[in-house]
């Protein structure tokens, strides 16, 4: 045996190279010391930038939402503040062709004018009413509301219309001999200012009411007014009829024959105290029982020659304290040889068990002159039931 022989490796198993743990320094787990508090586990490092980006998309849908309220608000304050302007607009013209209505009323009732004055005095009020449907053509309505636009131009060229065919037929009048044949014409155009009250309410500030409070639109127009605007140009109904034209008519001939359409004026014919029914006298006086529905009932007649319209009628309680309770009203309309009631409501408790004056006063009407059976003082006592 040689030496080469003998040197021999017996290398059955091969070195393994050193792991990765094994380099690795050993991590040194510190102990507690006797009756210290645990310590809480550790926030994980990766978990601080996903709660970042949680907050940033919380905030952003906040400003979002922020964002849509505002959009939505400017947009609500501009559709109101469009509804608004147009109603403003609107209101001008009502006021307008209304007041023409009011000046109609004083033409046709007053006392001394001559048929050829009144003509020309209403053919004036047409060409007004003409301007006010200028007026109203130019302006333009929000869009849900262009058919009741539409309807404001009807009605005010109905009443273009009435007051033109007025005009024409009180010329017409001129040369008729019966007024029983002659007020039919009259009566027919005053129909057509009465149509166009109707067509104002019914197509117009029926339906625009019912569409601003589906568009959430309240509250007053620009000047402070109603939201949606009345406009009536006849101040009664009653004059619309036959009987009132009939009434003109007479009074147009009398004033062409003798100058004038006096004597005219009203008389107060009664005073009742409801429910009771009482009827108060001025020389004795009237225990009154009061109730939660006490009202006073007012009788007044045309004793004139002559129709009045818009009378004022006055009830006064006079009280030695506490302060007076005074109520108003109006005649709207009285033929010559009517009467008319009218009914005070919603009186205020008055003082009980002392003796208190109820004075009815009705205004005198132009050219009025005898005016002492125009008011009267009822000597009265109220007391509880």
């Amino acid at each position: 045996m040689t030496e080469h022989d003998t040197d021999i490796d017996f290398d059955f198993f091969e070195e393994e190279p050193a792991t990765e743990e094994a380099s690795r320094p050993e991590r040194v787990v510190r102990r507690q010391g006797p009756g210290g508090p645990p310590r809480p586990p550790r926030t994980p490092q990766n978990l601080t930038p996903l709660l970042r980006l949680i907050g940033l998309i919380a905030f952003a849908i906040l400003i979002i939402v922020l964002l849509v309220f505002w959009i939505q608000s400017c947009q609500a304050s501009s559709k109101s503040s469009t509804y608004k302007g147009y109603m403003t607009k609107i209101a001008e013209v009502a006021s307008s062709s209304q007041q023409i209505g009011r000046q109609l009323s004083q033409d046709l009732l007053a006392p001394g004018v001559k048929r050829t004055q009144l003509e020309q005095q209403v053919s004036g009020l047409a060409r007004q009413e003409q301007l006010d449907v200028n007026r109203a053509q130019g302006i333009t309505p929000p869009g849900p509301l262009r058919d009741e636009h539409q309807a404001v131009i009807q009605a005010l060229q109905y009443r273009v219309s009435g007051l033109t065919g007025l005009a024409n037929a009180l010329s017409t009048t001129a040369s008729a001999t019966a007024v029983g044949k002659a007020a039919p014409l009259l009566t027919a155009q005053m129909q057509r200012l009465l149509a166009s009250d109707v067509i104002w309410d019914d197509s117009f500030k029926g339906p625009s009411d019912a569409e601003l409070k589906r568009q959430g639109v309240t509250g007053t127009n620009d000047s402070g007014g109603p939201l949606v605007p009345d406009s009536t140009i006849l101040q009664t109904d009653e004059l619309a009829s036959t009987s009132a034209m009939t009434s003109v008519l007479q009074r147009l001939r009398g004033a062409s024959s003798a100058g004038t359409g006096c004597p005219c004026g009203t008389g107060l014919t009664s005073t009742k105290v409801e429910p009771s029914g009482k009827e108060l006298t001025t020389s004795t006086q009237t225990d009154i029982v009061v109730t939660v529905d006490m009202a006073f009932q007012v009788t007044v007649s045309n004793t004139g020659k002559s129709q009045v319209f818009g009378v004022p009628v006055t009830l006064t309680i006079e009280q030695s304290k506490g302060g007076n309770i005074v109520k108003h009203t109006k005649i709207d309309f009285l033929n010559p040889g009517e009467s008319t009631t009218v009914t005070f409501k919603n009186i205020p408790t008055p003082n009980f068990g002392a003796p208190a004056t109820i004075k009815v006063e009705v205004t005198p009407v132009a050219g009025e002159t005898f005016t002492s059976n125009n008011s009267a003082d009822y000597p009265v006592l109220f007391s509880v039931a």
